[in-house]
């Protein structure tokens, strides 16, 4: 039995170093383009809604859905300076989100990211910001394509504004290149 879990582990741990990437994607000059799935706490509120990802809720009848980008340029090897834009739409009321921001990954897989995200809405006199946080792992699927899910914390900047902040688990789609 020992033997048979010792071959296992060399053979997983062999995959997990083959699959290992040599860092091209995120070396200096190379652009990422990215899309999200937020998942967090079931809260209706801006913070939630206000993403450049995609996303689709209904919570007691209330309809909420987002789609959005972001794109970025590794400035040196591992950091990418990022955007992102993107449209929610909750309950009628039209949300334009917009992000700055830099991703680093550390030894290539674990991608670390802080960025300042903000929102214009239609018809209201708030704009509201948010500080995030978030980090993961990157699963390179190919010489191109990573998967990367991970956990991201919104802080909010507004003194006025309800939404403190917000914990979701996303999962991200980026296409390196």
């Amino acid at each position: 039995m020992r033997k048979i879990l010792f071959v296992l582990a060399a053979t997983i741990g062999f995959v997990c170093t083959s699959n290992a990437q040599d860092g091209s994607q995120t070396d200096q000059g190379s652009w990422l383009i990215e899309v999200n799935t937020g998942f967090g706490g079931g809260d209706t509120g801006l913070a939630h809604t206000a993403n450049t990802g995609f996303g689709l809720t209904s919570i007691d009848g209330t309809t909420i859905w987002s789609i959005g980008g972001e794109g970025g340029y590794f400035i040196a090897d591992n950091l990418a300076a990022k955007v992102g834009l993107g449209y929610s739409d909750l309950d009628g009321a039209t949300i334009f989100s917009y992000k700055l921001g830099a991703k680093y990954y550390i030894i290539n897989t674990i991608p670390v990211q802080l960025d300042v995200t903000g929102a214009s809405i239609k018809d209201a006199n708030e704009n509201p910001l948010w500080l995030g946080l978030q980090g993961g792992y990157a699963i390179f699927i190919g010489d191109m394509v990573s998967i990367e899910p991970g956990l991201r914390y919104n802080l909010s900047l507004n003194e006025d504004f309800t939404d403190e902040g917000i914990f979701e688990f996303r999962i991200g789609f980026a296409l390196h290149f």
